[in-house]
């Protein structure tokens, strides 16, 4: 599904755009560079996570809480 949406940028990028794509090319343009934006953070957080997994101090840390996992609230109780 496709959505519109509304943007702000700079005026001299948006010139540089108007310049360099054509009218009718511009979302296409647009959802690409985003998607290849997204795509490269998705990876780093990604990376992130596991080098998080592989660090043992944390990960001993965290089974400390373990016990708090099934602590018996149910969370329409609160």
């Amino acid at each position: 599904m496709i959505q519109k949406i509304l943007i702000s940028m700079p005026a001299s990028l948006l010139s540089r755009l108007r310049a360099t794509i054509p009218e009718r090319q511009r979302s296409k343009f647009i959802a690409a560079v985003v998607e290849k934006e997204l795509k490269k953070r998705e990876e780093a957080l990604y990376q992130c996570a596991l080098e998080v997994e592989k660090n043992d101090a944390l990960n001993s840390e965290m089974s400390d809480w373990d016990v708090s996992v099934a602590d018996g609230l149910e969370n329409d109780s609160w």
